[in-house]
């Protein structure tokens, strides 16, 4: 007889009570995915899964325990309850640990309107293969590009549901279809690589896997003779295709996990200004086909759009239950949780307010500094926010590129820097982070 993920969730709950439990909660994902990697024409790689993983977590008053198996079999589950019990008495007691309130629940929720899941049929691995070829030939026809080291392209699909003791069962169900390809400009010790790639929710909306190849290859001859720029004080622009990571800076530092411990460079400014006062950072977990988009959290718990950041002020941290409870908030519906660990703050969809001039136009204002389309490393201090990182990209003079760089370091702090940025208007619409190239005046580029 087939079960299905909302089955085997309540199977365990059921196991769980039988077992001592006082609460529960499980979480099962059930999902499958193919993918094709080819290297000089042919066939290199080729591989197929489908894998069901289960999480239970269970209560003795304050005391929690967590076990996970990817065994849905009626014995397994028995055993899995019984032995997170055994755990929970053992275990230290948690004052904010617990399921959340029955009137906390979210009870109703539009899962078409996201439209997570594409309808449309599966491709075959024949499909992929001629997609990931199609990538490769098209990089290997950019005059430079001496080779292609992986060309791949991939679909997937999971179903999640959580269900719980309060009451709460809920589910959905998400497709995944991506095209990737690294290419490699010049040879020897002069060898330099970029790549390209794509994914979407939907088939259809997923660019062609010709223009993926011939964008790799592209970006790699672009980078040949890169060597150090010059040490110094200059100005950055990061581009659209980094820059986000500057805004996951701020993210970490405003998660309430980190609050909570007194571990944040961003622990004293709650109501402080932290970007420039035009800017606003939104988080939109209803975006239709966005990979960050969901209904509720993994709590239960509705998710709604918020401005982390209103007109450049700091406006709320991102909580789940325990955190909110450690700083006698109340949630804001951001708990995420894999099969083996408890519920812990995590950010959806997120978009930065943009300017009103292109990259071209902040390249032009900056005059003489560095275009960064690449950062390897991170050394952040996440008590004093300061910042330091590995990059590569390209030198400007004049407002104009003038030839790559690479083996460089910049530094800075991130609540200096964020205070500083000016965006442009280039950010992708269909990303789930949706930031635009952003220009920092005044950072610190150890080179030569």
């Amino acid at each position: 007889m087939h079960r299905t993920p909302q089955d085997i969730s309540q199977n365990l709950l059921d196991a769980a009570r039988k077992a001592g439990a006082e609460a529960a909660d499980a979480i099962v994902i059930d999902g499958s995915s193919v993918s094709v990697e080819v290297r000089s024409g042919a066939l290199e790689h080729a591989e197929r899964s489908e894998a069901i993983d289960l999480g239970l977590r269970v209560f003795l008053g304050k005391r929690q325990a967590i076990v996970s198996s990817s065994d849905s079999r009626p014995e397994t589950l028995t055993a899995m309850a019984e032995r997170a019990v055994a755990m929970a008495r053992e275990a230290p007691e948690d004052p904010f640990t617990g399921l959340a309130d029955p009137d906390q629940l979210i009870t109703d929720w539009d899962i078409d309107a996201l439209e997570l899941f594409d309808p449309s049929p599966e491709p075959s691995a024949e499909a992929l293969m001629q997609d990931a070829l199609a990538a490769e030939s098209e990089a290997l026809k950019v005059k430079g590009v001496t080779q292609v080291s992986d060309a791949a392209a991939a679909y997937g699909t999971h179903r999640v549901h959580l269900a719980a003791t309060n009451g709460f069962s809920g589910g959905y169900a998400r497709s995944s279809r991506s095209t990737s390809c690294v290419a490699i400009s010049g040879e020897g010790t002069g060898m330099e690589r970029d790549y390209d790639g794509d994914s979407r929710s939907f088939q259809s909306d997923l660019r062609s896997a010709a223009e993926i190849g011939r964008t790799a290859g592209e970006r790699a001859v672009a980078l040949v003779g890169a060597h150090k720029p010059r040490t110094g004080s200059f100005p950055v622009v990061f581009d659209e295709r980094v820059s986000s990571s500057l805004i996951g800076h701020l993210l970490a530092a405003s998660n309430g996990a980190a609050i909570a411990r007194g571990a944040s460079w961003l622990k004293e400014c709650l109501g402080e200004q932290v970007l420039p006062a035009h800017l606003s950072l939104i988080e939109d977990p209803h975006r239709p086909r966005i990979a960050g988009s969901r209904p509720f959290d993994a709590e239960g718990l509705a998710t709604r759009r918020r401005a982390i950041v209103e007109d450049g002020v700091l406006t709320g941290w991102t909580l789940d239950l325990s955190s909110a409870r450690k700083l006698g908030m109340t949630s804001t519906g951001n708990a995420a949780r894999g099969v083996s660990g408890p519920p812990s703050p995590s950010n959806w969809n997120l978009s930065l307010t943009p300017g009103d001039r292109s990259r071209a136009d902040l390249l032009r204002d900056m005059g003489t500094g560095l275009l960064v389309t690449s950062m390897i490393g991170s050394t952040i201090n996440p008590n004093t926010g300061d910042y330091s990182r590995g990059a590569s990209g390209f030198w400007v003079e004049n407002g104009e590129i003038t030839h790559p760089v690479n083996e460089c370091t910049i530094a800075g702090n991130l609540r200096d820097m964020l205070m500083r940025i000016v965006p442009a208007n280039d950010a992708r619409p269909y990303l789930s982070r949706v930031v635009p190239s952003l220009l920092i005046e005044g950072m610190t580029l150890a080179g030569n």
